[in-house]
């Protein structure tokens, strides 16, 4: 019989510990987020019944609806996917807080409001695969602290397909360890998902983007 909902929660809950005992870190440290794409709202209030509260969802034409139909619940929606500079102040007026701030454009739009982002590095070499290049990290960095209402958490990133997910993440603590020199407080890592959590907890991650491993198959969107 299939595990419930309730058992991979607790499944995953208990590898997230095991793993931060591994690295010598508090559980608490580390903030799961269950990413809840394609799946109605009705599992996200399965879920927030179990003791969750931070939700992701990457596309906004369906994180919109489900927050507003969810509003009675006072959960935390991060948005983690692709931002369209046209849909970012939509997104805004929902999600407390945006992982994937990768260019001038998307901060200007943001500006405005009382956010928490994280910028999303691409260690790719794919400029199609979403990220700022990490030369440009300080530079993205200044003008997010520069508008004054946008608070900067840290880095988001995308272990790579084909590589060893642990050097990637290495790579990405590497390029916190530069941006914390600048801004001190920005020290966050968004980085680790279903299949690669142990991994970017070892090095370090603080907020996990978990969708299938809890919530299990998407269920057919068409």
């Amino acid at each position: 019989m299939a595990p419930s909902l309730g058992e991979r929660l607790q499944s995953v809950t208990v590898e997230i510990a095991d793993a931060a005992r591994e690295a010598a870190r508090d559980p608490a440290s580390i903030t799961t987020i269950v990413v809840t794409k394609f799946h109605p709202a009705s599992l996200v209030r399965e879920l927030a019944a179990l003791g969750v509260s931070d939700f992701g969802e990457n596309r906004h034409q369906e994180a919109q609806p489900k927050a507003l139909e969810l509003a009675d619940l006072g959960l935390t929606w991060h948005f983690v996917g692709q931002l369209q500079s046209k849909k970012a102040r939509q997104v805004a007026e929902y999600a407390a807080v945006v992982h994937s701030v990768d260019r001038d454009a998307l901060v200007d739009v943001l500006a405005g409001s009382p956010l928490e982002v994280f910028l999303q590095v691409n260690l790719t070499d794919d400029p199609a695969r979403g990220g700022v290049v990490p030369e440009h990290l300080e530079a993205l960095a200044e003008r997010v602290v520069a508008t004054g209402a946008l608070r900067l958490r840290g880095i988001m990133a995308v272990a790579p397909l084909g590589r060893e997910p642990r050097a990637a993440f290495a790579a990405v603590r590497g390029l916190s360890e530069r941006l914390v020199r600048i801004v001190p407080e920005a020290s966050s890592l968004s980085m680790g998902m279903s299949g690669d959590f142990r991994e970017a907890i070892l090095e370090g991650a603080t907020h996990l983007r978990i969708g299938t491993a809890i919530t299990g198959n998407r269920p057919d969107h068409g």
